[in-house]
């Protein structure tokens, strides 16, 4: 690879994502309005859309809730929406718009698919377009990726207002917390990044699927000669414009964002890698306009970009160095797509495990082994670099309450972020929501190692085979949803412990937030003093550290046994 090809590649990926930071200030300025009920540009067209949905659901969006009652209306609504899901899955067969008359899944790929994609997960064991009908696309799937990522923001919202009320009891309404952020945040949106996806040639209709005459037959299994080939249709472009958008990830296709019909052009893909980072890095400036201190805002803007530079800089190394047990040197491109060339799928590949989106345009499992190990230490780390719709920045708030406590402790300085004292609440509930993914993943993957169940779908022997399964329990427990392959997932046993990865990951954190949401919001506000420890400039770096450490301590001996023994086994140290 030319030393050009390789400024070219930076130049890229630095217009990108400074096209980021030019948009976080005034999309966060207009998430902040919306939260705090203000009029915006697109109120006169949707108020009246808002007003009748609470009619209609019997929903006084102006009596707010404590935490207890915005977390049991929070998991209600989830679980209400996994048994509706689970029965769309199951039933698929006898539902309407299923031209290819797919049958209904089995119970336990029911149970997962539902349970991943209302947990903003979209883990998928299946094969979409030789399993989902469209109407489980779009009435199932879907729906639920707005659902999912408009819950993860109101949950952000409610911990923002724990900080930024003094003395309440209240956090807000969780029914109009999760109806303004999918109405006037993610629909206009996921609607502007669709019609713009139709333009570049991702398909949108729900036609029958087409049967083409090869231009040169080719000799099939047996022998048998292959004529004609079969392209699957359907509504792709609205479930791709909110799978990125909401950090969902859930592919319309198997090959996911490598598709041509999902990710056509090198735009699109530079456009996809846009619409994953847009709502994450936009909600730090918004956490920053509602607590009134912006700069407390961008200081976690600044780690979070700090992390996904080096990130993607050393996927981006790492495969620029090749295989060297290949005869033929040169960058690692298998399993990429020529589209997108090595620049637009590194950073895909960081940016999708990043954000927890889990879209791929990249074949994780054909990494070199420390390429690889950058999409699984992202994840590992918490899936805080910018991470989730929501759920990252709150992931994060923990961190930085973690990073207070434990730096006000080494100098002798007031532990308070943002006006409030940090208390043992807030550490049990910040070390809850921090270190459950990581737990589930080590007792999981565990378990998953000692018995035969487990073991028995491992495809690749070995160090790499490690690497998979820890992937594996790494993903769903984290709600990213990208799998490394080499798997085969689509078993009782995998279906039923990746289900219990994805719900304990996801609601497990989430009521741990609002616990403390709930215990800061009754809190006195305490001005800042000479005693109070600056929460920006320095304390940067120091956020990153913890951030960093706390995944080295945790997984260390894993990446140990996997990725870096591969990484010294391919390079002949071993």
């Amino acid at each position: 690879m030319l030393p050009a090809d390789v400024l070219i590649d930076s130049a890229q990926i630095l217009a990108l994502l400074a096209l980021i930071t030019l948009l976080t200030k005034p999309l966060g300025g207009y998430m902040a309005k919306v939260y705090l009920g203000e009029r915006t540009l697109l109120s006169p067209l949707l108020s009246p859309v808002e007003r009748t949905i609470y009619r209609l659901a019997g929903i006084d969006e102006k009596a707010e809730m404590g935490w207890k009652q915005y977390a049991i209306a929070m998991l209600l609504f989830n679980m209400f929406g996994i048994l509706l899901l689970y029965s769309i899955l199951l039933l698929q067969g006898g539902l309407p718009f299923n031209p290819q008359k797919f049958p209904g899944f089995s119970w336990h790929l029911a149970l997962n698919t539902a349970v991943s994609f209302v947990t903003n997960t979209n883990w998928q064991a299946y094969s979409g377009e030789s399993a989902a009908s469209y109407f489980t696309q779009a009435a199932g799937l879907a729906v639920q990726n707005f659902l999912s990522s408009a819950t993860g923001m109101a949950v952000m919202i409610a911990l923002i207002r724990g900080f930024s009320r003094r003395m309440a009891e209240n956090i807000g309404n969780f029914w109009a917390d999760l109806t303004r952020g999918a109405l006037y945040i993610l629909l206009p949106i996921a609607l502007a990044a669709a019609l713009l996806l139709v333009s570049q040639g991702v398909i949108q209709n729900f036609s029958p699927y087409l049967k083409t005459t090869l231009l040169q037959p080719i000799a099939g299994p047996g022998g048998r000669i292959i004529a004609e080939q079969t392209l699957p249709m359907g509504p792709v472009a609205s479930q791709e414009a909110i799978k990125e958008l909401g950090t969902n990830g859930g592919g319309f296709f198997n090959a996911n964002s490598s598709h041509p019909y999902e990710n056509p052009t090198p735009f699109t893909n530079a456009f996809e890698i846009f619409l994953i980072l847009l709502i994450p890095a936009a909600l730090t400036n918004t956490f920053g306009r509602m607590c009134k201190s912006q700069r407390d805002g961008w200081a976690i803007y600044a780690t979070m970009m700090f992390l996904l530079v080096i990130a993607v800089g050393a996927l981006y190394m790492a495969e620029l160095g090749g295989n060297p047990l290949l005869a033929l040197q040169g960058p690692n491109m298998e399993g990429k797509d020529v589209r997108f060339g090595l620049g637009g799928s590194a950073l895909f590949s960081a940016t999708t495990t990043a954000t927890s989106c889990g879209a791929v345009n990249t074949m994780h499992d054909s990494l070199t082994p420390l390429g690889g190990m950058v999409p699984l230490l992202l994840m590992l780390l918490g899936e805080v670099v910018f991470g989730g719709v929501g759920s990252g920045l709150y992931t994060m708030l923990a961190f930085v309450v973690i990073a207070v406590f434990t730096a006000g402790l080494m100098i002798g300085r007031t532990p308070e972020y943002l006006g409030k004292k940090i208390e043992i609440t807030e550490m049990w509930t910040s070390v809850i929501t921090v270190f459950t993914a990581g737990i589930l993943i080590l007792i999981l993957d565990s378990i998953a190692l000692v018995t035969t169940a487990g073991t028995g779908s491992i495809l690749n022997p070995g160090a790499h085979g490690l690497s998979e399964i820890l992937y594996a329990f790494a993903s769903p427990s984290n709600n990213n949803g990208s799998a490394f392959a080499g798997l085969n997932a689509n078993t009782v046993f995998y279906n039923v412990l990746l289900s219990v990865a994805m719900l304990g990951g996801r609601f497990i954190p989430a009521v741990a937030v609002l616990w403390m949401a709930g215990s800061l919001v009754r809190k006195k506000y305490i001005p800042p003093s000479v005693g109070t420890l600056p929460t920006d400039g320095l304390f940067i770096a120091w956020l990153a550290a913890v951030i960093l450490i706390v995944g080295a301590l945790t997984f260390f001996p894993a990446l140990s046994l996997g990725p870096i023994v591969e990484h010294m086994i391919m390079s002949g140290g071993y």
